[in-house]
Parts: C-alpha cells; sequence; structure tokens
C-alpha cells in the first residue's frame, strides 16, 4: 500500500514496554504474553516495543527482532506495534536493520535522533542521514524518538518541519519535557500525519489540550488505565474536574515512578498479579526495604485514583493482599 493511502496512527495511549526476563536473563515469553494483554485490556491505543524502558540496549540484534515478532504476534492486529530500528553502525548498517524491522510487520520502524547523529554533531549531520534514510527505505513508515541514552538530542524546529514535509514520518515520541517546545512542534504536528506522544506526564495533560495525538510516559507501566483514562477524556466538560485531579496526581506520583525504573515498574507490577520476575540486563539494582514501603504506599494511591474515576478493570487488577 502507498504511504499517501495510510491514515494517520491513532490517537490514545502508547506504552513503551519493558521487557520480561527469566532467572537466567533469557526472555520470559509467557510473561511477556501477558505484559501485552495487560496493555491492550488497559485501553492502549497502540505499543512501542524494544525502545528504551524495553532495554533495548542490552538485547542482541536476533533478540530485538524476535521481541517485536512475539509482541506482534500476540496483538494479532488488536492494536499497531512500533519499534526501534537504529543501534548504531554505519548508515548502510542501520538501513539494513530498519529494513528488517519493517519486515517483522511493525507498523512503523522508529529512528533514535541520538544515534543517528553524535553530541557534536550539527543538524545537517542529523538531516542528511534522516534523507539518506528515507531514500533507501522505500515505503517504510517511519518515527522518530528523542531517546535520553546515549544522549538527549531534541528535534529542533526546522527538522520538525522536515519530517512533516517529507510525508515519511508518522510517529514522534517526544521528551523535551517543556511546554513551549512542545507547543512549538505542535505547530508543524497538527493537521498532518506526523502524530505527536509526550512522554513527559506533568506536561500530559496540557499536551493534549493543545493539539497533541497522545501519550507515551514510563509511568504507563504502572497504571496504563488512568492514562488512557486521561487520553479518552481530557476534553469531556463534565469530567474536568476529574480530569484536572487525576493529572495532579499523575504528576505527583511520577517522582516515584522514576526511582530505580524499570526495577520499580516490575516490582509494581508482581504487586498487581503479573507473573514477573525482578530481573534486569541494565542493571543488578534492588529495591530497599524504604523503596518496598513507597511502592507499597504507590500501588495503594493508584488503586484509590481508579476508584475516584470509577475505572473498574477486575479482569487484570489484582487486589491488595493483606
Amino acid at each position: 500500500m502507498s504511504l499517501n493511502n495510510l491514515k494517520p496512527l491513532p490517537q490514545g495511549l502508547w506504552p513503551v514496554m519493558i521487557t520480561p526476563f527469566n532467572e537466567d536473563l533469557t526472555i520470559d515469553h509467557e510473561a511477556l504474553d501477558i505484559l501485552t494483554d495487560f496493555y491492550i485490556s488497559a485501553g492502549s491505543s497502540g505499543l512501542f516495543v524494544n525502545c528504551l524502558s524495553s532495554e533495548m540496549y542490552y538485547l542482541t540484534p536476533e533478540e530485538r527482532l524476535h521481541l517485536t515478532e512475539r509482541v506482534l504476534d500476540r496483538v494479532a492486529g488488536r492494536v499497531p506495534v512500533v519499534s526501534t530500528g537504529t543501534f548504531g553502525g554505519d548508515i548502510g548498517e542501520q538501513i539494513e536493520f530498519i529494513k528488517k524491522m519493517a519486515a517483522k510487520g511493525v507498523t512503523a520502524v522508529i529512528l533514535v535522533t541520538s544515534i543517528l547523529a553524535r553530541e557534536d554533531e550539527g543538524d545537517h549531520k542529523l538531516l542528511a542521514r534522516l534523507e539518506k534514510i528515507s531514500s533507501a527505505t522505500g515505503e517504510i513508515r517511519l518515527g522518530i524518538y528523542e531517546c535520553p541514552s546515549p544522549y538527549k538530542r531534541l528535534l529542533t524546529p526546522e527538522i520538525m518541519e522536515w519530517l512533516v514535509d517529507s510525508g515519511r514520518f508518522f510517529y514522534h515520541k517526544d521528551t523535551s519535557c517543556n511546554i513551549d517546545d512542545i507547543r512549538e512542534k505542535l505547530s508543524y504536528t497538527c493537521d498532518s500525519r506526523l502524530n505527536f506522544y509526550n512522554a513527559n506526564t506533568p506536561t500530559a495533560l496540557e499536551s493534549l489540550q493543545l493539539g497533541g495525538d497522545g501519550l507515551s510516559p514510563i509511568s504507563a507501566n504502572f497504571y496504563p488505565e488512568l492514562y488512557s483514562y486521561l487520553c479518552e477524556f481530557f476534553s469531556d466538560d463534565e469530567k474536568r474536574g476529574k480530569i484536572n485531579y487525576l493529572q495532579r496526581m499523575l504528576t505527583l506520583l511520577d517522582g516515584i515512578t522514576r526511582n530505580k525504573y524499570p526495577l520499580m515498574a516490575k516490582a509494581f507490577l508482581r504487586k498487581r498479579g503479573l507473573p514477573l520476575t525482578l530481573k534486569l540486563r541494565a542493571s543488578q539494582e534492588h529495591l530497599t526495604n524504604e523503596e518496598e514501603r513507597i511502592m507499597d504506599s504507590l500501588f495503594i494511591s493508584a488503586k484509590e485514583i481508579r476508584e475516584e474515576l470509577g475505572i473498574d478493570r477486575p479482569e487484570f487488577i489484582a487486589d491488595i493482599k493483606s
């Protein structure tokens, strides 16, 4: 199908998926299947697999492809799936891996800004590589991600304008965390096929109100149903009070979820009843007794927020055990 005939990606919540590991640090396929269903049941509009939250830099190229394929098989067309396709090497190697990832059936292959250009390189280098990739990948639908590792490289207005005008880019994961930057970028993406997904919780509601297409924060790995609720009802006048309350609470809790992430996320999901180990490839961290107590309070707070909003999804929300 020609890119000209493709519609924009769906608006709403796009969780950045974590990767479950077995005790021997191999990928836990059964837990991955359950986790995939969990995200979708919570109201996700799409999934971003093989991202920083997935510990993508600690996976082999074969594992990145396999992880993506496994999620696609489990999703079975229920929601679109995007996956990262740039991991260093020369531009030719990156183009070949983008093609391999696209062949798995993802809706878009995501390019990482800080992989395509070094920190000491100007925007002209980034733009030249974007042009080369775009030219060499034919009809593959692309996206872009301001991944904070190996360093954070934010997109300038000039690059945003080029991305929109190229017609090749459909997904942007924004990590600027600054509402003025977000407003300026949205002036380019609004009414285009390049959808804007904000990774920052404190600016979540305002970015949606300014015309953003959705959210993709790390805290959605703890309670995705709260973010999907925000995406669904942010413009509902009858729910304005609840939406403002939800934004305040998500902002307050966001500082907790960033602590020892993604370990804290895996521990929290275990408490919700998902069969995850606490194994990470990125680090060998453990939660202290104090951190476990903080997580317990976070768990109770999230449950109280769900009750306040009238969100009831008992099929995947575990009750607090005494």
